[in-house]
Parts: structure tokens; C-alpha cells; sequence
């Protein structure tokens, strides 16, 4: 029995040596370099190319090595018997509170007009907004939505968020559902997606509902480029409806370098950097699905396919 890694960003031999490094005895194998695949038991992946998964006949678990599954829903020859297993992380969930808090500080004291001012030596100071003064409206409530709306309560913002099913978080006002999410919209002033990527959330930064929000709201997107329709936020920003976003996950990435997105002066960019897993968390987590599929138990962080999360 033995792992296989499948990934295409450089990081295979990390992986491999992390993984050997906790299990010394374990057969884990480069899906690149010429292996056994009859002895392959699991696949820990992350982006891998569609179809890569139909050459294993015993595989018995699909690892994802991050939060995110979408990816793996995307390849319709994924086989429909195989349980996936995907990453829970704290680190995941508190490094992408701290990315929001930052961003969202930034924008109210203006310090992003303030660079672009600096660069052409424009003295002009601005009208800056306080923190008890400004609504956060986060949609996606799992993990790292809830732990971003809890810290963002904590430093003093007002703080709403919207799911699909109903959510308690203390001192967080929740709505849930299609029906109320106009009503979470009109009172937001920053709006943070941390949606699950789903056929039913695909698109869902779109005009239609930028039109809900406020006159000079602020969209972040820290989930996947997905969720956005791209030419929809440029509409509402050169329009003036929406006052600025911050994006960092993209459609395609690295994103394209003649896409309006990089010059827009409205926009501000990570490289999908935002929330990044922690090896040291990780490993022990594969590792222990690793002897749960093998010794025949119940997997950790199993993906419920319906949900497709």
C-alpha cells in the first residue's frame, strides 16, 4: 500500500519529504515519476490535472492537501465510490481573519488612496471612517467565516453574516437562506465571500446582487475567483455603485497579465496568498486518515459530495 502526491506547483518533493519525515516507512511516489499503481491507496492532491485519478485501480481515499474540494468536482472522471477527505487547519481560519482585518483597516483610514497619492506627490488627506461605524457583512459561515466575523466583533466592527443554513455566533447577527439575503445586503457596508465554490454559489458576486448592497460598499474575495463575475464588479466600479474591491483569488492564476484587473485603480490584488495551509498542521492530519483507511475507520474531515464541501 502506498501514497501517491499529484499537484503541479512545484512542491511535490516538500510534500514527499513531509510525509516520509512522519511515516519513515510509508511508499509515497511523485505521480511524474514511474511507480506501482496497483499499490496506490490514497492520493493526496492539490490541483491536479483532470483525469490524473482514473489511472489508480485500488485507490480507496482522495486527500485534498488544502480546505478547498472544488477543484476536485471540476474532473468528471473523479470516481463517484471514493470517499474524499479535505484539510481543517486553524491556522487556515485565523491567518485569513487577520488577511480581512487588514484589508478592511486599510480601506477605512484610507491608507490604499494614500500610496497611490504618495507615488504622485499628492498632499490630500481624506475623510477616514471609525471602526464602530462600519458594517462587515461575511457570506459563508463555516469555519473560516465564523472565526473572521467572531475577531471582527472583537475589534469593535459591527458584523453580520449570511449561509445557507442557519448560524449562531455569538454577538453576530445571522441571516440564512435565499429570502433574507437581500436584507443582509442593504445594511453591508464590506462585503467578505468566504462561500464554499459550488454549482449553486458559482457566479454569485454578480450585478444583481452588488445592486443590493449600498451605494460605495467594498467587496472582498477570499474564496475562489468563481464566485465572481468579473466584467459585473468592473461595471459597478467604473459606475461608481461600488467603491473599491479587494480580490484574491481569480478565475485564472496566476491571473493573465492583460486582464483589466491588474491597472484598475479600484482594485487591490494578493496572489491568493491570503490564507495558506501549514504543513506542520497538515501532515498529521493526512497521516491519520493514512491509518484510519488502511486499519478499516471512519475518515476525519470527509467531504459530503451532495453538499460538494
Amino acid at each position: 500500500m502506498a501514497i501517491v502526491i499529484i499537484r503541479q506547483d512545484g512542491k511535490i518533493d516538500l510534500w514527499k519529504k513531509a510525509l516520509q519525515k512522519a511515516n519513515p516507512g510509508l511508499k509515497i511516489y511523485s505521480y511524474l515519476k514511474e511507480h506501482p499503481k496497483e499499490d496506490i491507496v490514497m492520493a493526496v492532491i492539490w490541483k491536479h490535472p483532470k483525469g490524473s485519478l482514473a489511472h489508480y485501480p485500488n485507490l480507496k481515499c482522495i486527500a485534498s492537501a488544502g480546505a478547498g474540494v472544488d477543484y476536485i468536482f471540476s474532473d468528471p472522471t473523479i470516481p463517484e465510490d471514493i470517499p474524499i477527505t479535505r484539510i481543517v487547519d486553524p491556522y487556515l481560519a485565523s491567518d485569513m481573519s487577520e488577511h480581512v482585518l487588514a484589508v478592511i483597516l486599510a480601506e477605512i483610514k484610507n491608507f490604499n488612496i494614500y500610496k497611490v497619492q504618495q507615488f504622485n506627490t499628492d498632499w490630500n488627506p481624506k475623510i477616514y471612517r471609525r471602526i464602530k461605524d462600519v458594517t462587515i457583512g461575511i457570506m459563508g459561515l463555516g469555519e473560516l467565516g465564523s472565526l473572521t466575523a467572531t475577531d471582527l466583533k472583537k475589534v469593535g466592527f459591527n458584523v453580520q453574516g449570511w449561509s445557507k443554513s442557519k448560524k449562531n455566533i455569538g454577538g453576530v447577527k445571522t441571516y440564512s437562506g435565499t429570502k433574507s439575503l437581500e436584507l443582509f445586503l442593504n445594511t453591508t457596508h464590506f462585503l467578505v465571500c468566504l462561500l464554499p465554490l459550488t454549482p449553486e454559489t458559482e457566479g454569485v458576486l454578480d450585478k444583481k446582487l452588488f445592486a443590493m448592497l449600498p451605494k460605495d460598499s467594498y467587496i472582498i474575495n477570499v474564496a475562489r475567483g468563481g464566485h465572481l463575475v468579473d466584467e459585473d464588479l468592473l461595471h459597478e466600479l467604473d459606475n461608481n455603485h461600488l467603491s473599491g474591491a479587494c480580490l484574491d483569488v481569480y478565475h485564472q492564476e496566476p491571473l493573465p497579465k492583460s486582464h483589466p484587473f491588474w491597472k484598475h485603480p479600484k482594485i487591490f490584488m494578493t496572489p491568493h496568498y491570503a490564507s495558506v495551509s501549514d504543513t506542520n498542521s497538515v501532515i498529521p492530519q493526512i497521516m491519520d486518515n493514512y491509518e484510519r483507511l488502511i486499519t478499516g475507520k471512519t475518515l476525519q474531515n470527509q467531504v459530503n459530495r451532495t453538499k460538494g464541501y
